[in-house]
């Protein structure tokens, strides 16, 4: 891009050109609003060879962080654990190792947004746009044992509540100005956002964790630690029915809740 097609761009806008390099699940919001709520990310490699060994199931996700705009369909394992009564999700299973036939089910959980729902499965129909491939919505408690829980590698017990998506806050703990800062990145974040060099503290509703950086200093710790103090003290006054624990988590040792 750089040598080639960021000339010819600047050769036709001259300096209104800008160019701004963004990560995966680091988009903003203007970047997001382009895609109308249907931005898909696909595992894989875009020079990956098909082979009829790697025709498999593919399982999409559904999810928006703070936003709607926010909303991305992102591809995860195939695995009933990662399912969610809150959340919906598209569950594509290819007949015989051939992405021309199968089936394709819309999974709508039972506390799931409505808007959502209906977001989800237009997706789902504009994905699979084919004759050979038959497209099922199906509502939680609705699956079939056949196809849906043996494309997902069989049924197991997953969660039945987000209720933390409404409250989840992310906060960054820094001195690396050469004064102690604390900061709330946006809403939209995610594993990315976890800065080595500092300490984060993550609101889930019912926790609060202190996450230390695998570079952090003593003197963050102290401060980070006192800073978390104060602020479920805080929320004890402004949210008394939901009181939170104080957690502590280094990098590589968060626990599933985390």
């Amino acid at each position: 891009f750089t040598f080639s097609l960021q000339k010819k761009f600047k050769s036709l806008f001259g300096e209104k050109l800008e160019v701004v390099r963004t990560h995966q699940q680091q988009e903003n919001l203007k970047f997001m609003a382009h895609f109308k709520r249907k931005f898909i990310i696909r595992q894989g490699k875009r020079k990956e060879v098909k082979s009829p060994s790697n025709n498999k199931v593919e399982f999409y996700h559904l999810r928006s962080n703070g936003s709607a705009l926010c909303t991305r369909l992102i591809q995860v394992n195939p695995d009933p654990f990662l399912l969610n009564s809150a959340f919906c999700y598209i569950l594509n299973v290819p007949f015989n190792n051939d992405d021309e036939t199968g089936i394709v089910y819309v999974w709508i959980g039972s506390k799931a947004d409505s808007e959502e729902a209906r977001l989800v499965e237009e997706i789902a129909e504009e994905m699979f746009n084919n004759p050979w491939i038959s497209l099922q919505v199906l509502n939680e408690g609705e699956e079939p044992d056949n196809f849906f829980w043996v494309g997902l590698g069989g049924k197991k017990p997953y969660d039945t509540n987000a209720e933390y998506m409404n409250y989840t806050r992310l906060f960054r703990c820094s001195n690396e100005k050469g004064y102690f800062t604390i900061s709330e990145k946006c809403t939209d974040f995610c594993q990315d956002d976890l800065a080595d060099d500092d300490i984060m503290v993550l609101d889930n509703g019912e926790q609060v964790f202190l996450w230390l950086g695998a570079r952090c200093s003593e003197v963050e710790i102290k401060l980070a630690y006192k800073s978390a103090q104060v602020y479920i003290q805080h929320l004890r006054v402004k949210q008394p029915d939901r009181p939170r624990k104080l957690f502590l988590t280094a990098k590589s040792k968060e626990s599933r809740r985390f």
